[in-house]
């Protein structure tokens, strides 16, 4: 996935917004909150996804080659795929999806209605 490709799916979930900070990384919130990143950061010039997950999720990704802790976010249960190889296109989709479902459900029930999120 490039990073285009990750800004296209993510403004097609509902609801987000986003900001390019910390060094250029494309950042995508809903409804204020952070769920899911593209940067550069570490070592190497790809491009790296970071976002965030279930508990469940998280012990099971960190386990897998190319995927680890997300640098600085880990202790709120997020991972970052490290290359393409470590998990297709459409898994990656998927874990942004369900990120961006885990940080809605946070939202206030006031601002989950205000953002079309819930009746």
């Amino acid at each position: 996935m490039t990073r285009d490709e990750f800004d296209t799916y993510c403004k097609s979930l509902p609801a987000t917004t986003n900001v390019v900070q910390w060094g250029n990384a494309s950042v995508w919130k809903v409804g204020g909150k952070i769920f899911a990143i593209c940067s550069g950061w570490g070592e190497g010039s790809h491009e790296k996804f970071s976002f965030k997950c279930s508990d469940l999720s998280y012990s099971l990704l960190i386990q897998q080659d190319g995927v680890i802790p997300a640098p600085y976010l880990a202790r709120a249960k997020w991972v970052q795929r490290e290359d393409d190889t470590s998990m297709p296109d459409d898994d990656l989709k998927a874990y942004i999806e369900a990120a961006h479902k885990i940080i809605a459900a946070k939202l206030t029930k006031k601002l989950q209605k205000d953002l079309g999120l819930a009746d």
